[in-house]
């Protein structure tokens, strides 16, 4: 064992635990009564614990409903981000031609323009093509907000790859679109796989778009419906058991998909960073 090894292990360990602990004390909370835990911690609270929350929270109408259509808008949007800035990140990084540079630094705008700023004609365009309060909608919005940082990432993945690849693979008569789907893409499934992460968890968690273009409580995704059963009996009270269950469930898909897909994640962000 080198002497760096117990320092290198212990380093580890308290890293790991800085991200562990608070996920093992929010699933703890959970199970603890609404007075609970919101009162200061102590061992005394832990020893009544129970799944009322859970089973509170599943009573509530359409909240399972919530959460498939979480799921489905999540991954309708990573898959279409992924599609769409990987063609896009193949165009601009593969080829020249004249202008690439203004269109992709118009792409790049979207960086600098929060979907907050500009919500209210978002919300006139869903209407024109009737796509409010529909997850249609939810997907198209999504996406387009996803794709600036999946085609910066993409065309950035693309450009690390050797050009004699592609020059070998047109030497043998491969199409533009056979190159990409057989010769290039085992080296940039780390590109892809860090999209997709971050259009699900962008789609997972939003919560101002989904409020603001979905009225229906069946059409509502996981985090506005988590904002209206949160209400305790109590005039303008909150009940924190319903609403702590609630974010362990959300948590769980992010925790699964991060993950599957961390080994990939950290060299797709190291592909994305080292080319401009």
């Amino acid at each position: 064992m080198k002497p760096s090894t117990p320092i290198y292990l212990a380093c580890g360990a308290v890293i790991a635990a800085i991200f562990v602990v608070p996920l093992v004390w929010e699933i703890l909370r959970s199970f603890q009564a609404p007075g609970a835990i919101v009162s200061p911690p102590s061992l005394k609270n832990f020893s009544n614990m129970s799944v009322s929350n859970y089973t509170k929270l599943l009573k509530t109408d359409h909240i399972l409903r919530n959460v498939e259509n979480s799921l489905v808008v999540a991954v309708a949007t990573a898959a279409a981000t992924a599609i769409v800035a990987t063609l896009a990140g193949y165009g601009f990084g593969r080829f020249k031609f004249r202008g690439s540079g203004t269109v992709f630094g118009l792409v790049l705008l979207g960086f600098m323009v929060p979907f907050q700023a500009v919500i209210v004609p978002l919300f006139l365009e869903l209407k024109t093509f009737h796509l409010l309060n529909t997850l249609p909608g939810l997907v198209v919005f999504y996406t387009a907000f996803n794709l600036p940082f999946g085609t910066y990432l993409m065309r950035n993945t693309f450009r690390e790859v050797p050009n004699e690849l592609t020059d070998s693979a047109k030497v043998d008569g491969a199409s533009v679109m056979t190159t990409l789907t057989r010769v290039l893409r085992p080296l940039i499934i780390p590109g892809i796989a860090t999209t997709v992460l971050y259009a699900f968890l962008f789609s997972w968690t939003e919560f101002l778009g989904a409020l603001t273009f979905t009225t229906n409580d069946a059409i509502y995704t996981l985090p506005v419906a988590l904002v209206n059963v949160e209400s305790s009996d109590t005039y303008g009270g909150i009940d924190y058991g319903v609403l702590v269950a609630g974010a362990v469930i959300a948590m769980i898909p992010c925790i699964i998909i991060y993950v599957a897909l961390q080994r990939y994640y950290v060299r797709g962000l190291v592909s994305g960073a080292v080319k401009g």
